[in-house]
């Protein structure tokens, strides 16, 4: 099998589909442009305003101006400020709707993605793709669109006034601009680079601490604090570099923009004082386009900034898009088989499988199970016990052959039909940090409280839920910390009970208990498997002597096969496995082994 494909789109694309998600919020969009305008039609005659204020009234002393003047720019400061509210926070609303849209979507991509992608991706780093590349998007779109779009307004408005006062001054002023732009190109490329650095830093840092955090028992038992302690600071530094050197060029643009700025204001003062001094200009028209041109430069020198923002957004994409367009291999067809009613027979026609081109893992297995039959699974560690069971729910898909379910190819069936008839239970019992019953009963949201009771009964767990304060309210912390490892592995099999699956996969569901709780166990497992076609992985070869067949896989075949008195007589690979395990070695009919002897 291959692995899952990153397909990389060109980066174009990229950009179309995160416009997409922007474009779903249209009508805020709308109004906030609006309000964007506005607040650019204000600041334009903000600077337009100071012609006949300095002409008529300071000069020609217009007793009328000194009335009107003062009231329109309390009218027009009272609508900028409205103007101004209203786009941050319709933006900003714009700007959380793309991320819950954003994070709605990798969460959904990443819940259906296959097992071989959780196997090769940490899980702080897909923890960091959904909070941490996801906020650096929201700051690009919330500040960023929505600083651009409003200065972009402002810049096209404050152009008109300064060309409407004096076209030369203008053309003097606006020639630096495209100078600057070659600065600042070269800085958002680097910034870009620097960022795209810096989040997977972070990635790594929470990848870190997920794992640390998570085994912290073993951190403390085994003293590694301090090594832990070195990794983490070593990590930190590493991300603190990227970061120390991101806003290094951030904070170069903007001592740029102030030369070159100043350097455009310092002509314009030379020039237009000339022209005032020559009675070329009035002092008023001279004061509204200097206004005005420095009120151009403060939204110019924005600009730059927020495309360092962009950037670091774009850069965030890049990484979130290549997640969204991970390639999913398991996927229903196009018109799945439906399945009769249990109970059903799975056979393995000439299966193999393997993680990569260049590793085995089966070969050739050619085996059939039928309807409520027993199948022990035995074998040396690596010998392709899980990958074998693993196929029958498509966790993966197999290299080669077919397994089938009734005869039906597991392919040709929609995937969430096939695990319906399957239940599992794993070595590690997985839960989750919700109350008992919920854990039960997850997977059956329309179980009722008695079926939850019920099957609690049948796993040998009731009586331990009776003795909590809560009983199946009780919350068991994460992962079920606060469970021993008997109790945790009971509950899952009560999940499994009410599922009541009539295909059951037992993968070494006892391998970590001691004597006591694997007794327990056992006898849950017992109600478990009546009337299922099972497949029971076993270390410990007691789980599985009562099976109606026992196989065992070597090298990933299928080496011998047979009931445990049969595999015992033929003293192969799994009368070598018994006799390790029991220091008094018994055959079935009681008689000591003669290579014991």
């Amino acid at each position: 099998m291959t692995p899952p494909i990153i397909s990389k789109l060109p980066l174009r694309s990229r950009h179309h589909r995160l416009i997409g998600y922007i474009r779903g919020s249209w009508p805020q969009l709308a109004m906030a442009m609006v309000c964007m305008l506005v607040v650019a039609a204000t600041t334009s005659t903000t600077a337009f305003l100071v012609k006949p204020m300095l002409d008529d009234i300071f000069m020609e002393k217009d007793e009328t101006m000194l009335m009107i003047i003062p009231i329109a720019l309390i009218v027009l400061y009272l609508l900028r400020a409205a103007a101004m509210y209203g786009q941050e926070f319709l933006m900003h609303y714009v700007g959380e709707s793309i991320i819950r849209q954003l994070r709605d979507s990798l969460y959904d991509k990443i819940s259906d993605l296959p097992l071989m992608f959780f196997q090769k991706e940490k899980t702080g780093v897909l923890m960091s793709r959904i909070t941490n590349d996801v906020n650096i998007i929201k700051a690009m779109v919330s500040n960023a669109v929505t600083g651009a779009l409003r200065d972009v307004f402002t810049i096209f408005g404050l152009i008109f006034v300064i060309f409407y006062q004096s076209w030369k001054l203008a053309l003097i002023a606006l020639i630096v601009l495209p100078v600057a732009f070659f600065p600042i190109a070269e800085f958002g490329r680097r910034i870009r680079r620097f960022s795209t650095r810096s989040q997977e830093s972070m990635a790594d840092l929470n990848a870190f601490l997920h794992e640390t955090f998570a085994g912290n028992k073993i951190v403390k038992a085994f003293g590694t604090e301090a090594e832990e302690k070195s990794r983490f600071f070593e990590k930190n530094r590493t991300l603190f570099r990227y970061e120390v050197k991101t806003f290094r060029t951030k904070a170069l643009t903007s001592p740029v923009m102030e030369v070159l700025g100043g350097v455009g204001v310092a002509v314009v003062i030379w020039y237009g004082g000339y022209a005032v001094i020559n009675e070329q200009m009035t002092p008023g028209t001279f004061f509204s386009f200097m206004t005005a041109l420095m009120l151009l430069y403060a939204p110019v020198k924005k600009l730059t900034r927020l495309n360092n923002a962009v950037q670091q957004g774009l850069a965030a994409a890049d990484r979130i898009f290549d997640v969204l367009e991970t390639e999913v291999d398991i996927t229903d067809p196009a018109e799945p088989v439906a399945l009769p009613k249990p109970p059903h027979r799975v056979a393995f026609a000439n299966v193999s499988f393997g993680y990569s081109p260049d590793e085995t893992v089966l070969k050739d297995i050619c085996l059939e199970v039928r309807p409520g039959e027993r199948l022990g699974i035995v074998g040396t560690s690596g010998g392709g016990k899980t990958s074998l069971v693993n196929l029958i729910p498509r966790f993966y898909d197999v290299t080669a052959g077919s397994v089938k379910i009734d005869g039906t190819d597991v392919r040709q069936l929609a995937v969430a039909d096939l695990r319906s008839r399957i239940g599992l239970v794993t070595q590690e019992p997985i839960l989750f940090n919700d109350t008992l019953g919920r854990n039960i009963a997850y997977g059956s949201p329309d179980a009722t409280a008695a079926q939850v009771w019920e099957a609690a009964k049948a796993a040998y767990i009731a009586d331990f839920i009776n003795k909590l304060p809560k009983a199946m309210d009780t919350v068991i912390g994460e992962l079920g910390s606060r469970l021993s490892g008997g109790e945790k592995q009971r509950i899952c099999i009560a999940r499994a009970l009410l599922k009541d699956a009539p295909i059951l996969i037992l993968d070494e569901a006892t391998s970590a208990l001691d004597s006591e709780a694997e007794h327990l166990v056992q006898k849950a497992l017992e109600n478990l498997m009546q009337g299922r076609t099972s497949f029971v992985i076993a270390h410990r070869l007691s789980t599985i002597m009562g099976a109606d067949r026992i196989i065992v896989l070597s090298g990933g075949r299928i080496a011998e096969q047979g009931t445990h008195a049969d595999l015992l007589k033929q003293k192969g690979e799994y009368s070598r496995f018994y006799y390790q395990q029991f220091s008094d070695p018994v055959d079935t009919a009681g008689q000591k082994n003669p290579a014991s002897r």
